[in-house]
């Protein structure tokens, strides 16, 4: 017995004691018996999650349907002790650390072998503990309306979870994001300053950090965007001021008449960002694709010389690895080789494909990607993150 935790034989010796008080003799031994293993198998279940990882949760395992339980119940724990003590007077708004002490106490590194979950339920805590405290209780006006509006809304919503949905780029259900997606809701805090989110900063920092190095950046700059098309804005914009900087000042009336190019299978928020930036969508010159829905780079070659003979500047080219019409991968080298030669900015639009860098078996669809001097990348795609988690990543810093 001395190896079950105390409370666990409080807790069931007080549910026999109820039984007695209440007079309720007919609940046999049995009974009793049977609550103390159900309470000594959630104890040991919760110990167990130091043996289990994240393919061993729903839906990679089938089977894992009791350690996602566990494991979510776990989190849950975590996030209403943090309530509670965000709520009490006595305790400070903020256990407060320098950014190098910071990273003394919290491993922001990202290790090449998987984590248990224990782990992340250690990470989970530590990163709340050294979370501001911005929460507060509120009164709630309707309870009923509420529990209503979500059995409406999940009743009638799509599975996107499904094995067989497969309608949009984004679908499944990562159990670990959406854990954090909950501790993040729970935080409640902007990211602006250091002082007021000093876990969610460092960490932004190194993932983002982590994920140039897989790009293939020794260096640069990267940002965390509310999605895909704003993220290749970003990179027109970053382009445009990197290679006129005469345009902060003076606008768009100092520069020559500036043309971007894409594929003709690419997304539509290319040329919808050639109207937000002011160039035009008749500036946004569409590239011929082969039959595999590739961009030619010849004939990106034709259309960059045409533009000279015009008069015009071409000076962005998008590359799109993992179109949304078939899925392809624009032939990145080539292109590359292309802006180069006339000193044009290649973008890579990896908002869906972006995930095979992390794959030994076709990471070579985005061979050539550090030659781009920057990359849309969004991990609620192809890696299963949940809605919305976009970046853009520059090769240089981006100072404006």
């Amino acid at each position: 017995m001395e190896r079950y935790h105390k409370n666990t034989i409080i807790k069931c010796q007080s549910f026999a004691l109820h039984c007695i008080l209440k007079k309720q003799f007919e609940v046999s031994f049995l009974k009793i018996m049977l609550r103390f293993k159900k309470l000594i198998l959630l104890k040991y279940q919760k110990q167990l999650l130091i043996d289990f990882f994240i393919s061993d949760l729903l839906p990679l395992k089938d089977s894992g349907y009791q350690v996602t339980r566990e494991f979510l119940l776990s989190v849950v724990e975590i996030l209403i002790d943090f309530i509670k003590k965000s709520n009490d007077r006595s305790t400070k708004v903020v256990d407060f650390h320098q950014p190098d002490q910071l990273m003394q106490v919290f491993d922001f590194s990202i290790p090449e072998d998987p984590q248990n979950l224990d782990q992340l339920l250690v990470d989970c805590k530590d990163a709340l503990k050294y979370q501001v405290k911005t929460v507060d209780s509120c009164p709630s006006h309707d309870l009923l309306c509420f529990f209503v509006a979500i059995h409406f809304i999940l009743y009638s919503h799509i599975y996107k979870a499904h094995p067989h949905y497969f309608n949009q780029l984004s679908c499944g259900l990562d159990i670990v994001s959406l854990a954090g997606e909950w501790l993040t809701a729970t935080a409640n805090t902007n990211m602006f300053t250091y002082e007021i989110a000093p876990i969610f900063i460092l960490m932004e920092h190194f993932i983002l950090k982590k994920m140039r190095e897989v790009i293939g950046f020794p260096n640069g700059d990267s940002i965390l965007a509310p999605g895909g098309a704003i993220s290749n804005m970003y990179a027109i914009l970053v382009a445009r001021h990197t290679m006129f900087p005469e345009y902060k000042c003076k606008g768009l009336k100092a520069l020559p008449q500036m043309v971007l190019y894409t594929s003709e299978h690419s997304h539509y928020s290319v040329k919808g960002a050639g109207a937000t930036c002011g160039f035009g969508t008749d500036n946004v010159i569409e590239v011929p694709c082969d039959v595999n829905g590739r961009m030619i780079p010849e004939e990106l070659e034709r259309l960059v010389k045409e533009a000279y003979a015009k008069g015009h500047r071409p000076f962005f080219v998008n590359c799109t690895c993992g179109t949304t019409v078939l899925g392809a991968f624009d032939p990145i080298n080539p292109l590359a080789d292309i802006c180069e030669k006339y000193n044009m900015w290649l973008h890579i639009d990896a908002a869906w494909g972006g995930g095979c860098l992390l794959s030994p078996k076709h990471r070579n669809k985005l061979n050539g990607v550090e030659r781009a001097r920057s990359i849309t990348w969004n991990p609620h795609k192809l890696m299963g993150s949940l809605l919305q988690c976009s970046t853009v990543h520059f090769r240089e810093n981006v100072t404006f």
